[in-house]
């Protein structure tokens, strides 16, 4: 008997799907041995892996060297395993006794110290250029409040409280004041650590406390209803790219870190089923957001646009996941442009830095 093996990818868990599975490899079973392997899906990360970055680039225009940055430790690692220092007082690496300077820095590092500024502030100093916003509008807004402060009346915003740490704060009268739900974040981080949806009173000073663990000062804000939006940006070249919208539904509570990175946990449409108004209004807030922070390179605001159809700013990323299965490359493609043009085009414009 001819044996037939499915390799599924993902793994039922409604109870009807697995029986209806299971009926039908019984009717099979009397023409075939059949077997079903299901596979765990792999969501591509945010963060991306440098080879999926480096095999994007075109090798005939671009000298490439991955370095990985870790506190102090910044290294390249050869194919052979060995790993060569980067030597920071010059931003080069000597390699069995030659050296080489770099000219370009194309950064893909979320957090600190690529999204933050301080990636930036040394690249300035050592006079290479590099591929996203500059040190200052990086503070700007990887900062939450100051990129609120900085947008107030140029775009919709969630009301917050701001504490810091040591600060005395009543939490009767955040919830009197933000009404529940609401959410609580550090001030200055990513991929939402620390980010708790709080839906009861009671719930708020342990929010407070874990928000606090990741850093000294904290967002409280109202929670908005509605859909998550995403809209990517880039000037270059005198041109104003803004992409596609892309709604992203999270089957979680909220779009936290498991529902980021982990597959399955939400669903990204590109483009979204938005009405001309919502679009032509997130184009508008996106274009508001990207100028007045002073933004360079391709970036990605976040939006969630209530049932009425008002959007809300949440955050501006100025370090957008980039590999190939991250938002912003996923709405160049729909525009016709692949990731390598995408980076040809970003890396021609800042270079000129």
């Amino acid at each position: 008997m001819q044996k037939v093996t499915i390799l599924c990818v993902g793994k039922l868990k409604e109870k009807f799907y697995m029986d209806a599975a299971a009926e039908y490899v019984k009717r099979l079973s009397r023409f075939c041995k059949l077997e079903l392997v299901e596979l765990p899906e792999e969501r591509l990360p945010e963060d991306p892996s440098p080879a999926q970055i480096e095999a994007a680039l075109d090798h005939s225009k671009y000298d490439i060297t991955v370095i990985d940055l870790h506190g102090r430790d910044w290294h390249h690692t050869a194919p052979d395993g060995r790993q060569w220092q980067v030597d920071k007082n010059d931003f080069s690496i000597t390699v069995d006794g030659v050296r080489k300077a770099f000219d370009y820095a194309l950064i893909i590092i979320h957090g600190t110290p690529g999204e933050d500024g301080k990636l930036q502030g040394y690249l300035d100093m050592m006079g290479v250029p590099y591929s996203s916003c500059s040190m200052t509008s990086s503070v700007i807004t990887f900062d939450k409040i100051t990129a609120k402060r900085t947008l107030a009346g140029r775009v919709n915003l969630a009301r917050e409280v701001f504490l810091r740490r040591g600060e005395a704060f009543d939490p009767a009268q955040i919830v009197a004041e933000l009404g529940m739900p609401l959410f609580v974040k550090p001030n200055a981080n990513g991929s939402s650590f620390g980010v708790t949806k709080v839906h009861a009173p009671e719930e708020l000073p342990a929010a407070i406390e874990a928000a606090f663990a990741q850093g000294d000062e904290i967002l409280i804000e109202e929670c908005i209803t509605g859909r998550e939006m995403g809209c990517g940006m880039l000037v270059a070249g005198g041109r104003e790219y803004v992409f596609p919208i892309t709604e992203i539904v999270s089957k979680k509570d909220f779009f936290d870190y498991e529902a980021k990175y982990t597959a399955g946990f939400s669903d990204e449409i590109t483009p979204a089923d938005i009405t001309p108004e919502v679009k032509a209004e997130l184009n508008r807030m996106t274009r508001e957001a990207y100028r007045t922070c002073r933004c360079s390179g391709v970036v990605r605001v976040d939006f969630i646009v209530t049932p009425a159809g008002v959007p809300y700013f949440i955050e501006l990323n100025s370090i957008p996941g980039m590999s190939r299965g991250s938002i912003v490359p996923k709405q160049a493609r729909e525009m016709g442009m692949s990731l390598g043009e995408l980076y040809d085009i970003i890396i021609a414009d800042t270079c000129r830095k």
